[in-house]
């Protein structure tokens, strides 16, 4: 696929760069942690950008991206070349609609945005049609994504945690889904304090959760602009767009 460029830099190499920026920036977290950065998986987050970028992203590398519209995403999967798309795993990360549960599972190997019980059963029905017409097996990695904000500061999506037990517990009985831990988004407004308080009350859920479910070891946290918060808080998954692609382009 032909690559752009901009002041003689390349759209390939702009990318590299700014990859090759946020692995050193995430090295030095886990240092400060006292983590292995070999326990992050990084998610590229491609909302609004070119199936040319997810092409270059898999020849540096990245194995993980994420998109948050099902429109958007579904039609890039569809255009990638098999071959590299064979070499993703695709997280689904945006607020779902039940009704748009068939068309997710197409695509997605995981949805990290599950927030209520009839998402949970809509996408259990679906995983299990797909699975018929396909005459197989077939199961689907779900995180639970829960709302950190409180009062006036809640609503930036997910299941308050005071009904997180119940939904991991439907989730659990489900067929076809696969409960592989919790996802957030910082509330918005917060200081550095307040990121990283929400992000520890973010891993003690996690814990409470993995107490039942020992299988859900995945926490999703942190993006761009709060990635090293999320480490020191025990983020096995980083969420990061701007940072790796640059400001998003206007919607196409």
């Amino acid at each position: 696929m032909g690559a752009g460029s901009l002041g003689g830099v390349s759209r390939r190499e702009e990318i590299a760069a700014n990859l090759t920026a946020v692995r050193e920036r995430i090295d030095r977290a886990c240092e400060a942690a006292g983590r292995s950065p070999e326990v992050i998986s990084l998610i590229v987050i491609t909302k609004f950008h070119p199936v040319e970028d997810i092409a270059h992203l898999v020849d540096l590398g990245v194995t993980d991206i994420g998109e948050n519209r099902d429109q958007e995403a579904g039609a890039k999967m569809a255009e990638l070349d098999p071959a590299v798309r064979s070499q993703l795993t695709m997280h689904f990360v945006g607020q779902l609609q039940t009704n748009k549960a068939k068309s997710v599972v197409a695509y997605a190997d995981c949805v990290q945005s599950v927030d209520r019980p009839k998402l949970a059963g809509a996408l259990d029905r679906a995983v299990a049609a797909r699975a018929g017409d396909a005459g197989g097996e077939a199961s689907l990695d779900v995180l639970l994504q829960v709302d950190l904000g409180e009062g006036e500061d809640a609503g930036r999506g997910g299941i308050p945690p005071a009904e997180l037990t119940h939904l991991a517990e439907t989730v659990a009985g489900t067929h076809r889904l696969r409960l592989r831990g919790l996802m957030a988004v910082a509330p918005l407004g917060l200081d550095e304090e307040g990121t990283a308080a929400a992000f520890a009350r973010l891993a003690d859920l996690a814990q409470e959760v993995r107490t039942t479910h020992p299988e859900a070891t995945i926490l999703s946290a942190g993006m761009s602009g709060d990635l090293e918060l999320a480490v020191a808080a025990g983020a096995t998954h980083l969420r990061v767009g701007t940072a790796i692609l640059g400001s998003r382009p206007d919607r196409r």
